[in-house]
């Protein structure tokens, strides 16, 4: 059995087109691992990129300890079952399922062994002397199943094995194939663009969209915790409705105005999380709710629906509807008024009947606009704070900090200020102090819901911090974003990038180094990484020019390595940086502590071959 690791896989065809971008997942030993998505997302060519199918542009694949980039499919130890089954039609079940095994020279009576084995798992044990066009779909998909069970692989692939099956029989077999996995204890990957199937089977799930991961969650975080539109209208059945909306704070609620004009109050609970820029009642956004978190009501709730369609399912039905009762015709134009609702409440609905809905608000969905991504994470993005400028501090938050000199210089002649502020931003200290509302635990990590005011400010805590308590706090002023009258300053950046270029050099005739050069400095890279860019660009690999991304904190100034010129230092109290030219091009370093730079200075930073990430420009994918 065996753990797998994808790590930032790319498959860029010839002409430019990125079928599989950035692609990032550790695997553990055993789960079933299910890639859902859109036809022409990616997930198939993820597979067969795992399978050795299909060669990978860029990135590392591991399958346990071994790097298979270049290993032959037929040693990568995994069994694939394909869409179409792909049987010998004039083999026997027995000799289809025989076949790989005779190719590896096993001897017949392991062969025996074997085959009759699986076909008993598989319950086709009556079924060896038949053929595969004597044999019906799903026969021969247990067939197919069978034929990789008797190779005992570390990996199973398969690649949409129900989707020639009828919908009964597709159900049948998405039990077979759990109950299969079960059996078998060893990892499965399996490939579909039927949500059901995911949702059913899956351990954890993948969401594709044009070549991009959108999500990886288990089924029921995918469900409640959508990050993004795309995913949350991709799960579930019938898929969640959207609705144009804005929101309105009026002191415990918030009004939501819907496309028919109509208006709903909900509790501002559970907008709590919501940055308060959506809350004035101007900012668009979309609400998404589920059928069945909509519910019939017998009383006025603000929210009417014209019932457009039912579907009777026996122990359920799905009502499609029209915003706001008007008796008027359904156009595209009115396509954001439509409406499911799916219910189990014995109410009698019929076509053109007026009802009155409620919307379960525990339940309920908003994402941005632009973006579509949800605004209602479990770790807000950041909290929206005011301040005046008042000397050289800051009066936010019922407190003042200091204003460090950088920002000083650029909030000259301001007076007031508003803040965004991530949670990873707000740091134990003495500045400021506010109460602990509650204290969430999400993952490994806690946040802090404390109270100001009306509203909450959000803060990545240390274990032990509990409900109650009074919180000091500091704010880290360069991971913040400030704006103010005709100002924006924005967070820095923890990444900077420098372009380079890349050589070898032979130490003997079996011997070779590579290095990145930037600014005429050579860094020392490993062999393995050297290879790989070769193996992407071939011998050009030595004649282009590349990217090289690391992490600020990762650049140690000093006395030696690349060459940089100081253009100005940013002192932020608690740090400082210095903004140099490399060149013609312009980066941020870290100062260390005691040391002293001046505009006109030549100063050097060291970086390791290892932190340094290496980028294709042209056709923008990280190589290693």
């Amino acid at each position: 059995m065996a753990e797998l690791k994808l790590n930032h896989i790319y498959k860029v065809y010839d002409n430019g087109h990125k079928a599989v971008n950035d692609f990032c997942i550790d695997i553990k030993d055993k789960e079933f691992i299910v890639f859902v998505g859109p036809s022409g997302c990616g997930k198939s060519t993820t597979l067969r990129m795992i399978a050795g199918l299909e060669k990978i542009t860029s990135g590392d694949l591991f399958i346990g300890d071994t790097l298979v980039n270049d290993m032959e499919p037929k040693d990568r130890d995994i069994a694939m079952v394909f869409q179409n089954y792909a049987l010998y039609p004039h083999m026997t079940v027995y000799e289809n399922m025989a076949f790989g095994l005779r190719n590896r020279r096993v001897p017949e009576d392991q062969i025996k062994e074997k085959v009759l084995e699986a076909a008993r798992i598989l319950d086709i044990t009556d079924y060896l002397d038949r053929k595969p066009k004597a044999m019906s779909g799903g026969q021969r998909q247990r067939v197919a199943l069978g034929r990789a069970i008797v190779r005992d692989p570390k990996v199973f692939l398969l690649d949409e094995p129900l989707s020639n099956l009828d919908a009964k029989l597709r159900a049948q077999m998405r039990t077979e194939i759990t109950k299969l996995h079960k059996k078998l204890q060893t990892t499965f990957i399996y490939v579909t663009h039927d949500q059901v199937e995911a949702m059913t089977m899956g351990t954890r799930i993948v969401v594709m969209k044009l070549g991009y991961v959108q999500q990886i969650d288990t089924p029921m975080n995918l469900y409640n915790k959508p990050y993004n539109k795309f995913v949350a209208g991709f799960i579930g059945t019938p898929q969640m409705n959207f609705f144009d909306v804005t929101l309105l704070r009026e002191k415990d609620t918030v009004k939501v105005s819907l496309p028919d004009g109509s208006k709903i109050a909900l509790p501002y609970e559970y907008f709590a999380k919501v940055h308060s820029s959506y809350l004035a009642g101007e900012k668009p956004a979309i609400l998404g709710i589920r059928p069945d978190h909509i519910l019939i009501s017998k009383q006025e709730t603000g929210l009417k629906c014209r019932v457009t369609a039912v579907e009777q399912l026996g122990n359920e039905s799905i009502i499609y509807g029209h915003l706001g009762g008007q008796n008027e015709e359904f156009t595209m134009k009115d396509e954001g008024k439509s409406i499911i609702i799916k219910t189990t409440q014995d109410t009698v609905v019929q076509f053109d009947d007026v009802i009155n809905l409620s919307i379960r608000p525990e339940k309920i969905h908003l994402f941005d606009k632009e973006s579509e991504v949800t605004l209602i994470q479990d770790i807000p993005e950041y909290n929206f704070v005011d301040s005046e400028v008042k000397g050289n501090e800051l009066a936010l938050l019922d407190g003042k900090i200091a204003l460090p000199q950088a920002i000083l210089d650029q909030v000259s002649g301001q007076k007031a200020l508003s803040l965004e502020v991530p949670p990873h931003a707000i740091v134990k200290g003495n500045s400021l102090k506010l109460k602990v509302a509650k204290v969430e635990k999400i993952g490994e990590q806690h946040l802090a819901h404390l109270a100001y005011k009306d509203h909450f400010i959000f803060a990545l805590v240390e274990k032990g911090v509990k409900e109650g308590d009074s919180y000091g706090f500091d704010i880290l002023l360069d991971k913040v974003k400030i704006i103010g009258e005709n100002l924006q300053v924005e967070p820095l950046k923890e990444k900077e990038n420098l372009s380079g270029k890349f050589i070898k050099k032979d130490i003997s005739r079996t011997e070779v180094e590579f290095y990145y050069v930037i600014n005429e400095e050579r860094i020392h890279d490993s062999v393995g990484n050297g290879f790989k860019i070769n193996s992407v660009d071939g011998n050009e690999c030595y004649k282009k020019t590349y990217r090289y991304v690391f992490e600020r904190s990762k650049a140690v100034v000093g006395d030696s390595g690349i060459k940089a010129i100081a253009d100005k230092i940013l002192d932020y109290g608690y740090i400082r940086y210095v903004v140099a030219k490399v060149g013609e091009e312009e980066i941020m370093l870290i100062l260390p502590e005691g040391m002293e730079a001046n505009p006109g200075d030549e100063i050097h930073f060291a970086l390791n071959g290892e932190d340094v990430e290496v980028w294709e420009p042209k056709n923008d994918f990280r190589i290693c």
